[in-house]
């Protein structure tokens, strides 16, 4: 028998409040190396304040968050958790890979600049190098000819794929989406989510907020619907998504799907 891959993340009774507004209310989740996570849910479930959290973008309240085995924005000694400095958690989030909704291009800087620009100033590499590397991963996100060009010049699609190029240029060995397609026009949602399904297909491990059905269920290996702070659904994309088990999930699908 073939062991399950470890889990890259893992989240233990994860509680998170913006003031008196509990947002996060106990999420119990694990991603395993390798998988594609799916996270949907109406607006204002958790599941994007989630995905912050995993790189410590949001300090959690209670519970515990674990990445590739360590605590997220902690140490622990004895029953204590004590936080980490900010530079500490920073050399953490080096190996986490983002993608927003936004796309938060340097709009002075061209496609190849953007993507170069992390690994030149937080890991040292030299610029031809990492000039090089950001021309290979332009080409893999399909815009080779736009190495040249400035964000106000390029689609949002465009953008968005420079993103997810700048994204990888750090080598992460997990990449988040925070429903990096909702802000693109339609016809401009194929080429992004193209990119990802390469990604997916390459054995990156992914955590994806998002509203495109049709992809967690190709691509997809696990899928959580979120309502209201908790897990209300978990299982198998194609399973969820054609024979939702709670009501809460079928009245959401019923307007989805």
């Amino acid at each position: 028998m073939t062991q399950p891959s470890p889990a890259m993340v893992k989240s233990e009774g994860v509680h998170k409040s913006f003031g008196p507004v509990e947002v996060l209310k106990g999420i119990d989740l694990e991603v395993r190396t390798g998988e594609v996570f799916c996270l949907i849910g109406p607006s204002g479930s958790g599941k994007s304040t989630f995905l912050r959290c995993i790189n410590h973008l949001e300090k959690i309240n209670a519970g515990r968050l674990y990445v590739d085995g360590e605590l997220v924005g902690y140490r622990q000694k004895g029953d204590k958790l004590y936080e980490l400095k900010d530079s500490e958690v920073a050399l953490k989030r080096r190996d986490i890979g983002m993608v927003f909704q936004r796309f938060n291009l340097f709009p002075h800087m061209t496609a190849v600049e953007n993507v170069m620009e992390a690994p030149v100033q937080v890991k040292g590499v030299g610029r031809t190098q990492a000039r090089e590397r950001a021309r290979e991963l332009l080409d893999r996100v399909g815009l080779a000819d736009k190495a040249a060009t400035y964000p106000s010049q390029l689609s949002g699609g465009q953008q968005q794929r420079v993103a997810i190029a700048r994204a990888l240029a750090m080598d992460p060995k997990l990449m988040l989406f925070d429903e990096p397609t909702s802000a693109l026009d339609p016809e401009l949602v194929g080429d992004v989510l193209d990119v990802m399904r390469d990604l997916a297909e390459s054995g990156m491990t992914m955590v994806v907020v998002t509203h495109e059905m049709g992809f967690a269920r190709e691509v997809g290996d696990s899928l959580v619907f979120m309502d209201g702070g908790v897990v209300v659904e978990a299982g198998d994309p194609r399973e969820v998504l054609t024979n939702p088990q709670h009501e809460r999930t079928q009245a959401f699908l019923s307007k989805v799907l």
